[in-house]
């Protein structure tokens, strides 16, 4: 059975991320249990991963504070930045994927209002990109999806990714000052190294309504255990800013993701192309473009205004689609 955290025990945890130590006695009185009780309730959040100290005499006390989403104060942000859109915020605990979630409401004809927004403090199947596994433990970094209709049908869609890294490329440099670097097709780095991740999927016709689920996992605070079954260079944005205020940050992304893909949608990616060409984290480097079965080496040129990636190869520069297309830096494992 799933681990859920609900009730007494997402109390507990909520109780713990006000920080300090918090003895076990006080716990139960606070929750009505008893101190058997919240220890198992401990222990099972212990079990998801959350690093949760426990010293004789003093009692429990999270090894940092887990920046808790919530519903209320990401609509209250929304106001804040004049986002006057009706559009639904909803925050879920535990859940398998977000993307998924959403993918089995389009599937079940339910489909949402564009701008919906799936949050989740804990992904138990993260997906990336090529069925890689998103690392995804509870409270730690930011799980979002998306969902977002067009109506120009699948073809229209190729460049999305392009815009959701411009995206996040505006909500964090809003934010926090910053300027993160872009990775065809769909990451972010910080540092050169990956920060976010995007994982767009679409349902539809290839002319006509096009349903698409627009998935983000940004490294907020990445703890170690998570940290050593990512097979990359990775980042963390706390590492940089310091604490993160997780709720202002999904409140930005979805105002920004909105207003990229208003764009999107009434000019295409010639508006968005330069800039992104600007933030290439491969910009005139060696890279390795591959798909499994086949490879090509050459200078990353950055893209083109359908999104494709420009490779410069023996002279002549080549223009590359596709989902299934990995690139790295020549010199990287």
């Amino acid at each position: 059975m799933k681990a859920q955290v609900e009730g007494n025990k997402l109390k507990v945890l909520e109780a713990l991320n006000l920080g300090g130590f918090v003895s076990g006695q006080a716990l139960g009185v606070k929750l009505g249990i008893s101190r058997t009780a919240v220890a198992k309730h401990i222990t099972s959040l212990q079990e998801m991963g959350i690093d949760i100290f426990t010293v004789s005499g003093k009692g429990y006390c999270l090894n940092h504070s887990l920046p808790l989403l919530q519903t209320q104060k990401i609509n209250e942000a929304l106001v804040k930045l004049q986002d006057d859109t009706r559009r639904i915020v909803e925050v879920v605990p535990v859940i398998d994927s977000t993307n998924t979630e959403l993918m089995r409401r389009i599937q079940a004809k339910a489909y949402p209002n564009s701008g919906h927004t799936l949050l989740a403090e804990m992904q138990q199947a993260g997906r990336g990109r090529r069925g890689k596994v998103w690392q995804s433990p509870f409270g730690a970094n930011l799980y979002l999806s998306y969902y977002w209709r067009l109506e120009d049908g699948m073809q229209a869609a190729m460049g999305v990714s392009v815009v959701v890294g411009l995206a996040l490329y505006d909500a964090i440099k809003a934010l926090y000052g910053i300027d993160v670097q872009l990775k065809w097709p769909n990451d972010v780095y910080l540092d050169k190294k990956k920060l976010a991740g995007i994982l767009v999927e679409l349902d539809g016709q290839m002319e006509g309504p096009c349903h698409l689920v627009i998935g983000i996992g940004v490294n907020l605070v990445m703890p170690q255990s998570a940290a050593s079954a990512i097979d990359q260079p990775w980042q963390d944005l706390s590492s940089k800013v310091g604490k993160i205020d997780k709720n202002a940050l999904a409140a930005m992304l979805i105002v920004c993701l909105a207003k990229r893909l208003t764009t999107y949608r009434e000019s295409g990616l010639k508006t968005f192309s330069q800039q992104w060409n600007s933030l290439n984290v491969f910009k005139g480097k060696s890279v390795r473009l591959s798909t499994g079965t086949q490879t090509w080496q050459g200078i990353c040129e950055g893209i083109n205004e359908q999104g494709a990636l420009l490779l410069r190869c023996d002279g002549e520069v080549k223009a590359y689609f596709g989902g299934e297309l990995s690139l790295r830096a020549v010199d990287s494992n």
